[in-house]
């Protein structure tokens, strides 16, 4: 199976008002990591202590980093058709989006499964579905949570750990098993078109 698992943080919890600060994603094929797109954002706001107390990005790391707008294309690229996986996809894929309307660009075409309502069909009876707990149930090795690269390949270990239980006759699930498991319809991104420029009149004269 071939996937991308992606993680953000941000400046805090309000799509289209808060901003992103770094985007983590990582492509497993056949079960392996195989690559990565990860970076600091310059959110060209400052970054509210709160939201710095949980990530451990502060100002000085996104000074002059990329803007959003500048990433997304090259996000859109690494991310082409492939299934999406996030734990908690709906806040995720709600900020990105929110600056995909904005800028009016291309949007990643794959299917988005959210590994958190398959987490609890998976493992029922855990004190919480946090990624760090299911982390630690499933002891994957950890370096630290709450930064973008680590926390999509956290999600990543974790929906290959979630396929395996899962397989039939040895077989990974079928896609619409998944989706069936996350107890919504098929989720995905919206195509994103440019909006015709409004022609200035006065400039004619």
């Amino acid at each position: 199976m071939k996937f991308i698992a992606f993680d953000l943080e941000t400046t805090g919890t309000v799509p289209g008002v808060d901003q992103i600060v770094e985007i983590g994603a990582v492509r497993f094929i056949n079960g392996q990591p195989e690559a990565v797109f990860a970076t600091l954002i310059d959110p060209k706001m400052p970054i509210p202590p709160g939201a710095s107390n949980v990530n451990k990005i502060y100002d000085n790391m996104v000074k002059g980093k990329p803007t959003i707008d500048t990433l997304l294309e090259s996000f859109t690229e690494f991310c082409g058709e492939d299934i999406l996986v996030a734990h908690n996809a709906p806040f995720d894929t709600q900020f990105i989006l929110a600056d995909y309307k904005r800028h009016e660009l291309p949007t990643p075409r794959g299917i988005i499964l959210d590994t958190l309502p398959i987490a609890r069909k998976v493992f029922p009876g855990l004190a919480n579905y946090k990624l760090g707990t299911l982390v630690q149930h499933l002891k994957i090795p950890t370096s630290g949570f709450h930064r973008a690269e680590e926390d999509a390949s956290y999600a990543g270990l974790l929906f290959l750990e979630m396929t395996k239980r899962i397989m039939v006759n040895g077989q990974a699930p079928a896609v619409s098993n998944l989706i069936a498991l996350t107890g919504k319809p098929e989720q995905k991104f919206p195509v994103i078109e440019k909006k015709p420029k409004q022609l200035d009149l006065l400039s004619l004269f």
